[in-house]
């Protein structure tokens, strides 16, 4: 037995989730909805991943904020934002250009259910809540946004006391502790990362018990459109990347565990802790990622961007009325705003079809006829999502290298 832990612990976790993959497939397809007797395990991994990503945020930031230069911080913080706001609004061009293409929805009818709208926080209600009005209540919350504010003002703070003559022991003392939470955080993440494969697992068994291939088969024009769509923008981060120099093949090697996570939980925030672990195995600078990642899970959702786009395409195309030029504009900047307003956890997505949808016009029964493969196009919508905010963050790091390099 401690022999066969052994090799467990020594098998790559690519390898150990992949063959994870397989069998919960295969175990959803045998038992059917007898799997959700899995659910526990599965549910125990979102958890274990929840539970890191408070101290993650809060101690990697604090840190990091104390490695770097103030003005360097600042300097990062708007490549940061400029890049997400712009990759979300050009994943919706490439997803209205490939459902155009494709045009899903035409022939299909509408549900006879009614469908009510959930409500959308708003880019306003967003920005406000970058300032915590209570700090116990945005962490209990997990107003990433806030934890992220709160983060950052209390590693400047500590940066100042380092720097101070009358305070400097006091700040060492205290950056000494949140250094030290930090690094006893993230070994608690190597023993998380061994159960992994586990939860991925009695997830994948439980959705495909659940879903079985019906609802893929049902609406599969939709779901392939998206995926075609997903496979296009991985395509443009490629270029990007060796645009920057940037490998490829180095950067899917560390990559990979993190998008077959977030492929699985379908929450960006649930993966944080792999996405951070990734970043930092790519040798990015922690001063970086630790707050582009957390603000990237939560505002940066470019597989979403694409599925807006999609699922808009789709709507119109039920009801006979393809999108016009104005129309496609109109998604384009709501659905890019939307996508800063809504937080990424599982179902977010449904919540940001609607907007735009209400925006548009379109009607909200075909919302109700997409929440079918909710959980089928969320899987590589996720994924997408932690794809390019890893991507934009080894981009930024590149640039902040190349310059540092430029300066010396």
């Amino acid at each position: 037995m401690k022999r066969l832990w052994q090799g467990y612990l020594k098998t790559s976790l690519i390898l150990k989730i992949t063959v994870a993959l397989v069998l919960g497939v295969l175990t959803g397809l045998v038992f059917g909805e007898g799997a959700s007797v899995l659910t526990p395990l599965g549910d125990l991994l979102l958890n274990l991943l929840n539970f890191l990503i408070l101290p993650l945020i809060l101690f990697t930031l604090i840190v990091g904020v104390n490695q770097t230069q103030l003005s360097s911080l600042g300097r990062m913080g708007g490549k940061t934002f400029l890049y997400y706001t712009a990759t979300s609004a050009f994943a919706i061009i490439v997803g209205l250009t490939v459902a155009t293409i494709f045009s899903p929805g035409t022939g299909l009818s509408l549900p006879n259910e009614t469908f009510e709208a959930p409500e959308n926080p708003g880019v306003i209600s967003v920005l406000l809540n970058i300032v915590p009005s209570n700090i116990v209540t945005a962490f209990s919350e997990y107003n990433l946004l806030g934890i992220i504010f709160t983060a950052i003002v209390f590693g400047i703070a500590i940066s100042y006391l380092r720097s101070s003559s009358e305070h400097r022991a006091l700040g060492e003392q205290v950056y000494n502790v949140a250094n030290g939470l930090n690094e006893a955080t993230l070994t608690i993440m190597k023993g998380i990362l061994q159960y992994v494969p586990i939860g991925v697992f009695a997830i994948v068994a439980n959705t495909v018990g659940s879903q079985g291939l019906n609802t893929l088969l049902e609406l599969g024009n939709v779901v392939a459109v998206l995926y075609v769509g997903i496979a296009v923008q991985i395509v443009i981060y490629i270029l990007l990347m060796l645009a920057f120099k940037i490998s490829p093949k180095a950067f899917f090697s560390q990559a990979r565990t993190p998008m077959l996570t977030a492929f699985v939980t379908q929450s960006s925030s649930g993966t944080l802790p792999l996405t951070l672990n990734a970043a930092k195995n790519l040798g990015v600078s922690k001063s970086l990622y630790g707050f582009s990642l957390p603000l990237g899970a939560t505002i940066n959702m470019d597989g979403a961007a694409i599925r807006i786009a999609v699922s808009a395409v789709f709507a119109a195309n039920v009801v006979g009325q393809p999108l016009g030029l104005t129309e496609m504009l109109m998604v384009v900047l709501v659905g890019t705003l939307a996508s800063i307003g809504t937080a990424g956890v599982p179902g977010a997505g449904i919540v940001m079809i609607a907007t735009v949808f209400a925006q548009l016009g379109l009607p909200m029964e075909a919302v109700a006829l997409l929440t079918a493969i909710d959980a089928l196009v969320g899987m590589g919508a996720t994924m997408l999502n932690i794809t390019g905010d890893l991507v934009g963050t080894k981009i930024i790091d590149q640039t902040e290298k190349k310059k540092g390099t430029q300066a010396a």
